[in-house]
């Protein structure tokens, strides 16, 4: 009797095709849900990079080819079909020249990032070859705000380094970013090109024009703890005569020389102090301006009258509609004052400001309020109304259509100023 010989435990049963699946077989053939979608969403990405390769001109010959491929098919002439092939030898050379990768190393680099309205940048553009091989031909494209510069990079061999020089020209204020570059392969017909971004954006802060306000007094300190007002106090550091004590005076206040020769208690009397305070509000209604110079304009004189009081080392802040500007450098204030834009028309202008301005300049000493010939005198009335009792306000008005002009609303100045290099002659008239 012959014996069967065994099978090895680890040997698979032949399965029966038409057997239902059992579980674990399910578990190990079947992928799940979200990798599937990833896959099919990679696919589709690769796909739309690849589509976006092909130019205008490219899809316009590969049209023509496809047309006249049909029509040497139906019509069978030979042209047609001459035609096509050279059409389609044509687009396969010029895919040719996307193979390959641009693995250059690119940085940009600004002179400053900080340049006033009217002065040009520079930087520099350093392309680098980080390979072994050589790299083709490209062209690089700068985007610098709405604009954009092009740089032609020749075939440059392993290690090879260009650098390259560009001006940044500024007439407005504002910001501008700088980059990304771009790296644009393509054939020379212009069919195809391939764009891979590089370098990061740099922002470039294009600051307002300003003018020195030399000689002026925004509030100066006259003692240790700020400038004295002719409101009298019980305690305070700026001295002002003696009297008579009454009850509730403080005993540290008593002078006890003058007293014993008079025979009564006499005490201190002090004149009130303020700190020395700057207190800057800038409307930002389109409704206050008649164009977007007459805005610039008293853009630029916030920002003077801001950089006056720090230069003066005085406690400032600027308000507008939308933020509260602290405890800032110079440097900082002007890059806030080149984000600054006109509101949206919604709310007040100057009165409306006016009512925000109120609570920080309780212990101010100057209070500036800029806008445009558009608000009318009530309108300037009623913000100048606003403000405390007590606190000098001075309303400057951009007003490029006007000789500059100084009046009074209320307790009030009132001066208007149709361009910047006025600003300080208008204002030394009234502050000085």
């Amino acid at each position: 009797m012959t014996a069967t010989p065994s099978r090895p435990a680890d040997a698979r049963r032949t399965r029966n095709p038409w057997a239902r699946p059992t579980r674990a077989e399910l578990d190990d053939t079947a992928t799940p849900t979200g990798d599937t979608t990833h896959s099919r969403r990679t696919r589709v990405t690769s796909a739309a990079a690849t589509l976006r390769t092909v130019r205008p001109l490219g899809w316009l010959l590969l049209a023509c080819s496809l047309g006249v491929g049909v029509g040497a098919v139906l019509l069978g002439w030979a042209e047609f079909a001459t035609a096509a092939l050279v059409a389609a030898l044509v687009v396969i050379q010029s895919a040719l020249f996307l193979i390959g990768r641009t693995a250059y190393d690119i940085r940009i680099a600004l002179n400053r990032s900080r340049v006033v309205a009217g002065e040009r940048a520079y930087g520099s553009l350093t392309v680098t070859n980080p390979t072994a091989r050589t790299l083709p031909p490209a062209r690089l494209v700068l985007p610098v705000g709405p604009g954009r510069g092009a740089f032609d990079v020749p075939r440059m061999s392993a290690g090879e380094t260009r650098d390259d020089l560009f001006s940044i020209p500024t007439t407005v204020r504002g910001t501008l970013a700088v980059g990304p570059v771009s790296v644009l392969r393509g054939d020379p017909l212009g069919l195809f090109e391939r764009i891979s971004h590089r370098d990061d954006a740099h922002t470039l802060y294009v600051h307002p024009v300003t003018v020195a306000l030399t000689g002026l007094s925004l509030g100066r300190v006259r003692d240790l703890e700020g400038l004295a007002t002719s409101d009298l106090s019980r305690d305070d550091v700026s001295f002002h005569a003696l009297r008579e004590y009454s009850p509730g005076d403080d005993l540290r206040h008593v002078h006890w020389r003058s007293s014993a020769r008079v025979g009564e208690l006499l005490v201190r009397q002090y004149e009130e102090t303020r700190r020395s305070r700057f207190v800057v509000g800038l409307s930002t209604h389109p409704d206050d301006y008649s164009d977007p110079d007459e805005f610039e304009l008293a853009v630029s004189i916030a920002a003077s009258f801001g950089m006056h009081a720090l230069a003066d080392s005085r406690d400032l802040a600027v308000l507008m509609r939308e933020r509260v500007l602290t405890d800032t450098s110079e440097g900082r204030l002007l890059d806030e004052f080149s984000l600054i834009s006109l509101s949206p028309a919604r709310g007040g202008g100057i009165d409306a400001l006016a009512v925000r301005i109120a609570p920080h300049a309780n212990q101010a000493a100057l209070v500036v309020l800029v806008c445009g010939a558009q608000a009318s005198p009530a309108v300037l009335q009623a913000a100048c109304g606003r403000m405390p009792v007590g606190v000098r306000t001075l309303v400057v008005v951009a007003d490029p259509e006007a000789d500059s002009i100084r009046r009074r609303v209320g307790a009030a100045d009132v001066v208007h100023v149709p361009t910047l290099e006025d600003l300080p002659r208008a204002v030394r008239r009234v502050l000085s």
